[in-house]
């Protein structure tokens, strides 16, 4: 696993909220995806996106990895829980939620094809 942040997840109650916030603090840029009040964040170093209904309103980092397969079990084996990863999206790649042994969500992410 090479396991360098590859992408930000934002789940907020309100996207529009969230997009007003943080592009008056980083000058994001942001484009329709996915539905309603739902963003793709450009940034200059990361992909992110915000998106809204996320019971927990909080920040989930995804981290890359060669082999999304092999991650999600291999989080198992750690005493973590990974759900099944998903079919590949295009422009984004496979990924997977997980929690790591004491309950603390990340992702794992597979880069396109």
């Amino acid at each position: 696993m090479s396991g360098e942040p590859s992408f930000i997840e934002i789940g907020v109650p309100a996207g529009g909220r969230a997009r007003a916030f943080y592009g008056a603090l980083f000058d994001w840029k942001f484009r329709e995806y996915g539905g309603p009040e739902s963003f793709a964040v450009d940034t200059p170093t990361i992909g992110a996106g915000i998106h809204t209904s996320d019971p927990d309103a909080c920040m989930v980092v995804y981290f890359a990895v060669a082999d999304i397969e092999a991650a999600a079990r291999r989080v198992r084996e750690l005493g973590g829980k990974a759900d099944e990863p998903g079919p590949e999206i295009e422009g984004f790649g496979r990924f997977v939620e997980c929690r790591d042994d004491q309950g603390v969500r990340f992702g794992l992410r597979q880069a396109p094809r």
